[in-house]
């Protein structure tokens, strides 16, 4: 079976996403010194994407 035409270079795309998932959003408080070990996982500050 062949792939279809307009997915053949889907994965020579890098897409830069705008919206980060939690363990992402706690990496990146961590990093900027905004998170402490026992803060609670919810209701996280908004951060933005590099």
């Amino acid at each position: 079976m062949t792939m279809h035409s307009s997915l053949k270079n889907a994965a020579k795309i890098e897409i830069q996403r705008n919206v980060l998932k939690r363990f992402e959003r706690v990496d990146k408080l961590k990093e900027e010194g905004r998170w402490k070990e026992g803060d609670r996982g919810f209701g996280l500050p908004k951060t933005k994407p590099e």
